[in-house]
């Protein structure tokens, strides 16, 4: 075990070559996953937070059921849309990092809505006399909510980061885990254990936790001074 994890801090002390690759690839998809999820759920959210029709408590119901959705169920309906038979099957994009990108980014939209939409209702609730006053319509009280949880946000984001990075099944079924293009840090681990090669996973699961510890850290640190500056 000893022998194990020397060669796991060797690899990452020598930055290997394949493991900076694979890091490099975890990072572009899920980082793009993350901004497609924030473009679509940070709105989506807030908008369910202030809106007012019926069947708005069945849609909420609906997202939070999006929240645990399988990953696995996630891969094969983008594996179903992106094959030669689906909808997008011309644009080529099965067992590459687009691919993975769209599962990742299913994934990613109704955690990022559901957790904006309960920061924004929270804050709607205590704005909405003032706004009322003031002649403010919902449209615009999503993008000043929205502006104003700006910080607590952040949870939704690494909550969305989370689960994009930690991501294995879809990313298997619709990326392929194919060595130099579409292995990331998830399916490598799972790959290399199996493998035997407990190095290089080590390697990588050292790499992970230690992007989202930071990830944390930074996003706490954030929050408290800006707590202390705004209140």
């Amino acid at each position: 075990m000893l022998a194990t994890l020397s060669d796991a801090l060797l690899l990452l002390g020598c930055f290997d070559h394949r493991l900076l690759e694979i890091v490099g690839l975890s990072l572009r998809v899920s980082l793009t996953a993350l901004l497609i999820g924030a473009l679509l759920g940070l709105p989506l959210g807030a908008w369910l937070a202030v809106a007012g029709f019926r069947g708005r408590g069945a849609l909420i119901v609906a997202l939070n059921a999006l929240m645990g959705l399988p990953s696995v169920v996630v891969g094969v309906l983008v594996y179903l849309a992106l094959s030669r038979s689906g909808p997008f099957g011309s644009q080529g994009l099965l067992f590459s990092p687009a691919a993975m990108i769209v599962a990742q980014s299913v994934l990613v939209v109704p955690l990022i809505a559901a957790v904006t939409r309960q920061i924004v209702e929270d804050a709607w609730r205590e704005y909405a006399p003032e706004f009322s006053v003031i002649g403010i319509g919902r449209p615009q009280a999503v993008m000043l909510l929205l502006a104003d949880c700006r910080f607590s946000l952040s949870v939704a984001m690494l909550a969305g980061l989370g689960r994009a990075m930690s991501e294995v099944g879809a990313v298997m079924i619709v990326g392929g885990n194919i060595d130099g293009y579409t292995r990331v840090m998830t399916t490598a681990i799972a790959l290399e254990t199996s493998k035997g090669d407990l190095a290089l996973s080590i390697a990588l699961g050292i790499v992970l936790m230690a992007i989202i510890f930071g990830l944390n850290v930074a996003a706490h640190y954030v929050r408290c001074w800006a707590t202390r500056r705004y209140g």
